[in-house]
């Protein structure tokens, strides 16, 4: 089998077909992770760049990794060191890239769409690593991966991402994905945090943490961008953790506590106590080992499909 898709801009009309073979390709490379040599020679001989013009550690680190697991030749951009500081144009950056014979753009960048754009001006394969607060779709992918791990099945679960809505690329790629694959999905979070409208994505709607827990199976614990002025929407961080943080105190009353996520970095003690984070229900840390496996089943299926139809 082989994905319909080019590249991977976002989830948002991506058949359930493709989602369902990224998950279950990535088995076989978790394995590859467990094994004392941690390398295949899947991708030998492919160029991937990372074209990162915003600031990351996990999704930059665990591409670097998937790709290098799969024995591909990588090359790292990072834009505080590139001529975009001399006033080149990101089209004459990626134009230049191209012209070095690259097969495949991971890219992450602060502007909702630049990959869509760069992905209709170049031949190479493109892989979103976020784009603003548009859409993050490996991270929702690995989610729901952890998930579908842990319970054995997507469908029909009930699934509640919590927090700062408004400026999540996460939160829309996870809307996408899980909708497609048959979860119920709901959000829950301060009316200044939720974005205009949004249950025109087809989501419940929640503005009390305790009814959204009592919905949820599985609950995943956005953080608050204070980078992106998020702090602004709320009073303080402390009424928000009395109001809106995840903690075992919350926790320890439900029959059924769901299992919880969180797509890092962590602000202990705001969204989540550090109780909930390193306890029993947490599977974060499996979202980072997940991360690097399913990137490798993305880049894997992206370049061997480039292959069969040149």
């Amino acid at each position: 089998m082989a994905l319909s898709i080019r590249h991977l801009l976002g989830l948002e009309n991506v058949p359930k077909e493709d989602i369902q073979l990224i998950l279950d390709t990535t088995p076989s490379f978790l394995e590859v992770l467990n094994r004392p040599i941690k390398k295949v020679p899947t991708l030998q001989g492919t160029t991937i760049v990372n074209l990162f013009f915003e600031s990351s550690t996990r999704t930059r680190v665990s591409f670097e990794l998937a790709e290098r697991r799969l024995s591909a030749d990588v090359v790292n951009f990072a834009a505080s060191t590139s001529s975009v500081n001399k006033g080149e144009t990101l089209l004459d950056t990626a134009r230049n890239i191209e012209a070095m014979k690259v097969d495949m753009v991971v890219m992450r960048h602060s502007v909702p769409g630049a990959p869509h754009f760069l992905s209709r001006m170049c031949t190479s394969s493109f892989i979103n690593a976020g784009d603003g607060a548009h859409e993050h779709p490996t991270q929702a992918l690995l989610d729901m991966y952890s998930i579908r791990q842990k319970t054995g099945a997507l469908e029909g679960l009930n699934v509640c991402i919590i927090g700062d809505i408004a400026h999540s690329r996460v939160a829309r790629s996870n809307i996408f994905g899980l909708k497609t694959m048959g979860a119920n999905v709901a959000v829950c979070g301060p009316p200044s945090l939720l974005p205009h409208e949004v249950e025109s994505l087809g989501v419940r709607v929640f503005t009390n943490l305790d009814e959204a827990l009592h919905f949820s199976d599985v609950i995943n614990v956005l953080r608050i961008q204070l980078e992106r002025k998020a702090g602004a929407a709320f009073p303080s961080l402390r009424e928000y953790r009395e109001t809106f943080g995840i903690t075992w105190r919350r926790l320890e009353g439900l029959s059924n506590p769901p299992l919880v996520l969180h797509p890092g970095p962590l602000n202990r003690e705001v969204e989540i106590s550090s109780d909930v984070a390193d306890g029993p229900a947490s599977i974060i840390l499996d979202q980072v080992t997940n991360g690097v496996a399913v990137r490798m089943a993305i880049l894997y299926l992206l370049g061997t499909r480039k292959e069969s139809d040149s």
